[in-house]
């Protein structure tokens, strides 16, 4: 299981560094992605991905162990609740993204960013904590 613990951390630590840094950089694509929210089509489009990444990452790692590795399944179960979400509950789902969008948009970018950091230097050998 520690070849696909380190994949899957190379693969969740570069992908929320990225999109941290296309946010921070072009702050007008996080208002983009909220009007664009509004639309049923591109939320039915999001919640079939995130379905479907959700469900790919648990398949390959569904790993309850009291280390690092635990973070990589639960951003696998928490892009499934969250595609099921906006599936099942799609106008709750968006208006709750809303809510934390506009008060903890800044909080939650910057978490995202941490754990991208941490699982690289857990992917790649090198410790900061």
């Amino acid at each position: 299981m520690e070849n696909a613990s380190t994949f899957l951390a190379k693969f969740w630590g570069w992908y929320l560094i990225i999109f941290f840094l296309i946010l921070s950089l072009n702050p007008k694509r996080i208002v983009q992605i909220m009007k664009d929210l509004k639309d049923q089509r591109f939320v039915i489009i999001s919640s079939f991905i995130a379905i479907i990444i959700g469900l790919l990452n648990i398949l390959f790692h569904n790993v309850w162990e009291n280390n690092w590795t635990i973070i990589i399944t639960l951003i696998g179960w928490c892009a499934l609740l969250l595609g099921l979400s906006l599936f099942i509950f799609p106008q709750r789902t968006v208006n709750w993204l809303n809510f934390v969008n506009i008060k903890f948009v800044q909080i939650l970018y910057m978490l995202l960013f941490l754990i991208g950091i941490f699982l690289l230097s857990m992917a790649y050998g090198f410790i900061f904590v």
